[in-house]
């Protein structure tokens, strides 16, 4: 992103020489054990036992549900569980719209909202707005403490919350608000070229059923799939954890096709954010970056580059999977490879086990 720079992390290892592939999901996890095999385990220990807030500071398709999704599959969904503000409030919006399901939702705020708007107005203001931009804070407070009190005592990474200025200082005291007070909490700041998030947002696909993203472009499952009729190629959810596994056709979002375009105004408020929370004291922060300069390609191995993917139908009918190399200019004006998650993965392990001082 414009004027931020965050260090570049190394995950080549010279003892590591296997190259993996990222996409099948029995190769990534071994492809995890080899690069952080020692912060994998002591953070298994450690969320057996305790638990923490990762607050997820990027902007829009910066990655960060993709990367809750992988540890995830490397810890169990009984031990992480990812929040998304702009999920919570869209669900709220759904329960405000329906009679049965509304009552709930107002008694929970009579009883937990603290604010400046009159609580009977809240439900109201969820129905008839599509963002959490337009509610007060407070409010979204209050939704993010009901979705917690739902998921029960886990590690949470929440995605899109502070979203502006005015929320930082809600930020800051956040664990208190939601009832964490004994738990650490780390900001998570997520640097990604403007050009990346166009194409992550152009070929971005969705699991219909668990919600995992991928992208038939930079990011592709296992299996690839022919929809003969529509003449297109999709990817099919490979997240073990999946009741679709193997089988649940993943499907673009509206309005995707449009690009970074379509959010400018979101990109450089998160921006914003992101600016002025790298000043901020006394909290822990991990820093990580999904593209790598090629004056600097031996920091990584190969095979953790993005690469660009297109399909073809052989002679048989099957599916052709057709890898090509792709970088992108940075914003600094300064070419770049894009990093596969899983190496950015493995930078979040290692600098969360080092900033909770278990390594």
């Amino acid at each position: 992103m414009k004027n931020i720079n965050l260090p570049v992390f190394t995950t080549k290892d010279p003892a590591v020489t296997e190259r993996f592939r990222l996409e099948d999901p029995v190769e990534r996890r071994r492809y995890f054990e080899a690069k952080a095999g020692k912060e994998i385990e002591v953070l298994r220990d450690y969320l057996s036992k305790n638990t923490f807030i990762g607050i997820l500071l990027g902007p829009k398709n910066s990655g960060k549900g993709t990367y809750t999704k992988l540890l995830m599959e490397l810890f169990g969904e009984d031990r992480i569980a990812h929040i998304s503000i702009g999920d919570v409030v869209r669900n709220a919006r759904e329960e405000a719209k329906d009679p049965e399901r509304r009552k709930g939702l107002e008694d929970f705020l009579r009883k937990n909202y603290r604010g400046f708007v009159n609580v009977d107005e809240i439900p109201g203001l969820i129905e008839g707005h599509t963002t959490a931009q337009l509610l007060p804070s407070e409010a979204i407070l209050a939704l993010i403490e009901r979705e917690i009190s739902k998921v029960g005592r886990k590690t949470i990474f929440v995605d899109g919350f502070p979203r502006d200025l005015d929320q930082i200082s809600y930020a800051l005291y956040f664990r208190a608000l939601i009832g964490y007070r004994d738990d650490p909490d780390l900001f998570i700041f997520i640097d990604v070229p403007e050009a990346v998030i166009d194409e992550r947002m152009k070929y971005r696909t969705v699991c219909p059923i668990c919600h995992s993203p991928r992208n038939t472009k930079l990011f592709r499952t296992k299996e690839v799939g022919y929809d003969a009729e529509k003449k297109e190629f999709y990817l099919i959810c490979d997240n073990s954890h999946c009741e679709g596994f193997g089988k649940a056709r993943m499907a673009g979002k509206e309005g995707d096709h449009l690009g970074i375009e379509a959010i400018r105004d979101r990109v450089e408020k998160d921006q914003k954010v992101m600016e002025t929370l790298l000043t901020l004291q006394g909290v822990g922060k991990i820093y990580l970056r999904n593209s790598v300069p090629v004056s600097k390609k031996d920091a990584i191995d190969d095979y953790e580059i993005t690469p660009a993917y297109r399909y073809e139908l052989d002679k048989a009918g099957k599916v052709r999977v057709i890898e090509e190399p792709w970088t992108v200019t940075d914003d600094n004006g300064e070419e770049a490879y894009s990093l596969l998650a899983p190496p950015v993965v493995i930078a979040l392990l290692k600098q969360v086990a080092r900033t909770l001082n278990l390594i």
